[in-house]
């Protein structure tokens, strides 16, 4: 089940559901998969669990020690484990770590991603500007979510070439892209070293928690990239868990020109023979472009 088949069916659910007081109350999820939430103190990095009864319904627990943005992301993701009918497969990793998980828990976690911030409710309330700390705050603030769930949904529906760049223990783990970065073919491979030049970089190393803001060159996270060209890096280092996240985005008239295979591949010049134009290229005068 990729990425996009999950997105899909996340949509397809909210559009049959009233969606008027969302933000704030989860209940008309709960309600339209026969569910009903309780809260328990649970052990230290477990988040909740689902329960299903012989009648069919769905009792949802979450950890009561939580904070109440971590416990709306639980309610929505066992949700997605009864919609899309997916097994539980935590196996002592985390919730907040993408190190080792199963491919269920992901899905998981994309499918409450589009139940917290429905995608047509995020594009109406989103500031048409570049992002900051702030702007990610108030996106958060007013979806009752995470500043990292926040950052990485704006990323992923921003107009700017964008990313957002989760890294765990010094490598990275997942990058969410916008189209823009997408079409260009940028890529940021998963399990590669947190890149030296990075603002992540600079704060990991000091070994404490911090959020920082800083230029860099595009090169520096993207690969077989064009060198040169600016990008701005809001990164945030968390020393407890030595996870570190990177919001990635750069202006538009940035966007170096290329070309991607069908499989969205970017497709670099080999230094061949150059296409055939039907002019001569004598007697010599030449305008280097």
């Amino acid at each position: 089940m990729d990425e996009m088949h999950v997105r899909q069916r996340a949509r397809a659910f909210v559009a049959e559901v009233d969606m008027s007081d969302i933000r704030t109350d989860l209940t008309p999820y709960v309600i339209a998969v026969n569910a009903k939430v309780r809260e328990e103190e649970l052990g230290d990095g477990e988040s909740g669990y689902t329960i299903t009864k012989p009648n069919g319904k769905h009792i949802i627990t979450v950890n009561s020690l939580e904070t109440e943005e971590r416990q709306r992301f639980t309610i929505c993701h066992e949700i997605a484990h009864i919609v899309l009918d997916l097994e539980s497969s935590h196996e002592e990793v985390p919730s907040w770590s993408y190190a080792k998980r199963h491919p269920n828990e992901i899905a998981c976690d994309t499918f409450a991603a589009e139940l917290l911030m429905p995608y047509q409710q995020w594009l109406s309330a989103v500031p048409k500007e570049e992002p900051s700390l702030d702007l990610i705050h108030q996106m958060a603030d007013l979806f009752g979510t995470s500043f990292p769930a926040a950052a990485s949904r704006f990323a992923s529906l921003s107009d700017l070439p964008c990313a957002f760049v989760t890294m765990e223990r010094g490598a990275v783990r997942y990058a969410a892209r916008s189209t823009a970065l997408r079409q260009a073919g940028a890529w940021i491979p998963a399990r590669s070293v947190i890149p030296a030049g990075s603002v992540a970089h600079r704060i990991r190393s000091s070994g404490d928690s911090a959020t920082e803001t800083g230029e860099v060159s595009q090169d520096v996270w993207f690969d077989n990239w064009e060198k040169g060209l600016p990008l701005y890096e809001i990164s945030r280092h968390y020393a407890r868990t030595d996870t570190t996240t990177s919001l990635l985005w750069f202006d538009s008239d940035d966007l170096p020109e290329v070309e991607v295979n069908r499989f969205g591949a970017r497709i670099d010049d080999d230094g061949g023979l150059a296409e055939l134009t039907g002019q001569l290229p004598w007697p010599g005068r030449s305008k280097r472009r």
